[in-house]
């Protein structure tokens, strides 16, 4: 037996460190629960608390004279939002009223769960002019069977279609996701599901992993374990899958032209800046550091698999 934490106050006004001084990251909700058999986030970090829309609003606002351009509004499972508050407020709504304020260029969010992603929210995600075309929608499996044993309460025949309304909406979208491999029972014919919807979706990047128990969740208990060597060698074959898909894309985004908020300089040459579109894809191309934080105009020159290599059309 794990006892879950019922503390339902989020305190408020303590010291925040940013490491960047243009782009923030702005929780708007802790804990979770929808208890995936694989997850301990609702046993470490407790049940879902959503902040008040009124101290998200002006920490946002309170970013603006500092010099912030873009932020990231955070929660384990952000479609959740607002759920457990008096006020009656969703998501879609709390992005209505950050989209409102003034000074913030871009806005960005992070988790969201399938089963809880709303026509509404899709709609709010279209005509928002600031909210970038960008989501991260973990899949996990591609396997009906495993996303049962993983308590994800969805079909990929729900996942797929779900996509295909966000790309009917956004056309530009990009879509990142987490899948697990080696999840007890996976047997090779789900594994072949899982390929098969990442064909089907042909989804930017991916986060993948091979699967490990965790203390005190569900999934530890199950004793169909899937081999190392198996689940590792299921993995590879994952990974090449989605750089092919990945490359391919990018590749697409050569010759066109994006805004770009410079971040920093490149990680691989000092000699080089790096930032990313809104549809957040990393950008590298020859500039003065003194861009660092401002908005350029850049042309994609080349296509590699992790970034996209550009130069500067204005300033």
């Amino acid at each position: 037996i794990v006892k879950v934490e019922e503390n339902r106050i989020i305190p408020e006004n303590l010291p925040k460190l940013r490491k960047r001084k243009f782009t923030a990251f702005v929780p708007v909700m802790r804990g979770c629960d929808n208890f995936c058999s694989f997850c301990n986030v609702p046993y470490v970090r407790g049940r879902e608390r959503s902040r008040l829309a009124h101290d998200i609003l002006k920490e946002v606002e309170e970013l603006v004279p500092q010099g912030y351009k873009e932020v990231t509004l955070l929660g384990q499972n952000v479609n959740s939002y607002g759920k457990d508050l008096e006020e009656r407020i969703d998501f879609a709504h709390l992005l209505g009223l950050v989209n409102k304020i003034e000074g913030i260029r871009r806005i960005r969010f992070t988790t969201s769960h399938p089963k809880d992603l709303s026509d509404k929210l899709i709609k709010m995600m279209r005509d928002l002019d600031k909210v970038c075309e960008h989501l991260h929608l973990p899949v996990q499996s591609g396997s009906n069977k495993v996303l049962s044993g993983m308590n994800r309460k969805y079909t990929r025949e729900e996942y797929i279609n779900l996509v295909d309304k966000l790309r009917q909406a956004i056309p530009e979208i990009t879509l990142t996701t987490d899948i697990i491999v080696g999840f007890p029972g996976e047997e090779e014919g789900d594994f072949q599901d899982t390929l098969d919807l990442v064909e089907r979706v042909r989804f930017d990047g991916a986060f993948t992993f091979c699967y490990s128990p965790l203390q005190g969740t569900k999934a530890s208990e199950y004793r169909e374990r899937v081999p190392d060597k198996v689940g590792g060698g299921r993995l590879r074959r994952l990974i090449e899958v989605q750089q092919k898909i990945t490359l391919e894309r990018n590749k697409s985004l050569v010759g066109k032209k994006f805004e770009i908020l410079v971040e920093g300089v490149s990680k691989k040459s000092p000699y080089e800046l790096e930032g990313r579109t809104r549809g957040n894809k990393i950008v590298v191309f020859k500039g003065k550091e003194d861009l660092i934080g401002r908005f350029i105009l850049a042309r994609v020159l080349k296509a590699g698999c992790w970034a996209l290599k550009g130069e500067i059309v204005s300033c």
